[in-house]
């Protein structure tokens, strides 16, 4: 039996579709029902049930975006920080393989790839940087699992958000059998207000940059055959492989949805973030070679978005 914890949010519905859908033996735990932050009543919760494996789905997000942290710091800090550690002190302890939902968002930028050598580029904002996305893509590379978060509170700037997520990975990391699974800017084909291709649609000005994505179903489906699989224990980039630009995504909406209104973009950094923004967003690109590498099958990120957006179902 697999233990679900934060079923009803966002990634969490899509893991119990998933679940359901491979016939698997699993019981969504609410917080309803049993307080599971509390360690004694997590880790008594463990050796009752005697799960197969644990997935942690629980975390604070903030809504509508990660401005909403900032003004929550004490839950930011407590839904993605240490409850986290309450969960892999309880696994550890009871001997429970996890996975846990973490973030890519503890990065910026990409690394560029000159005569043979890769430097880091935190800003791809900049005209030399995107000229170079459209011209030669295959000189941008994505932050392995091994790269030194550069998005945290020990790279500053960053949002409070990504230094919770950062700082949770610090803690967790190699604690014992648990995979950290890292999900970028969720979308799938399903209109709503957490999916990516819906608020780029309602946005009143759209924001332009460079980033990997995650298809939730592509994602949790991946993140089970990680486990299925007996991959080995550690951190996991599970994006759809590759990256877009939000001019991308925009033009794609078009051609396949033809929405009525008109997109307006942002002209600069300095008007997104003195007009839309309170704190700073993570825009960046992540390397899937590990899970490629571990055997589990995810599709490219245009196929994944070609396909949400042909099978879209509106809200």
């Amino acid at each position: 039996m697999i233990l679900l914890l934060g079923a009803t949010g966002y990634i969490g519905e899509a893991f119990a579709s998933e679940l359901r859908r491979r016939g698997a033996d699993f019981l969504p735990l609410s917080r309803g029902q049993v307080d599971y932050t509390r360690f004694e009543v997590l880790l008594e919760q463990l050796r009752l049930r005697k799960p197969s494996f644990l997935i942690n789905a629980a975390g604070y997000t903030g809504k509508p975006n990660v401005d909403a942290c900032e003004a929550h710091k004490a839950d930011t800090l407590q839904g993605n920080t240490l409850f986290p550690q309450t969960v892999a002190q309880a696994c550890a302890a009871a001997g429970i393989p996890w996975g846990h939902v973490s973030s890519g968002c503890i990065y910026s930028g990409a690394k560029v790839i000159v005569n043979g050598q890769a430097r880091v580029e935190k800003d791809f904002t900049t005209p030399a940087l995107r000229a170079l996305v459209e011209k030669s893509p295959e000189s941008v590379r994505g932050f392995t699992e091994t790269d030194v978060p550069n998005f945290s509170f020990r790279d500053l700037p960053c949002s409070f958000y990504s230094g919770t997520k950062a700082l949770c990975e610090e803690a967790i990391a190699g604690m014992g059998q648990s995979y950290i699974w890292r999900l970028r800017i969720p979308f799938d084909e399903y209109d709503g207000a957490r999916n990516y291709l819906s608020k780029v649609q309602r946005y009143s000005k759209v924001y332009d940059n460079v980033n990997s994505i995650s298809h939730r179903a592509d994602f949790v489906k991946a993140c089970l055959d990680l486990w299925e699989l007996r991959a080995p224990y550690g951190t996991y980039n599970v994006t759809n492989p590759g990256f877009v630009t939000t001019r991308h995504v925009v033009e794609l909406i078009q051609q396949r949805l033809k929405p009525a209104r008109k997109f307006e973009f942002w002209a600069s950094d300095e008007e997104f973030y003195r007009v839309a923004a309170q704190t700073p967003r993570s825009n960046c690109v992540m390397d899937t070679t590990k899970l490629l590498a571990a055997g589990v099958k995810i599709r490219p990120v245009e196929e994944a978005l070609e396909a949400s957006l042909k099978h879209w179902k509106p809200e």
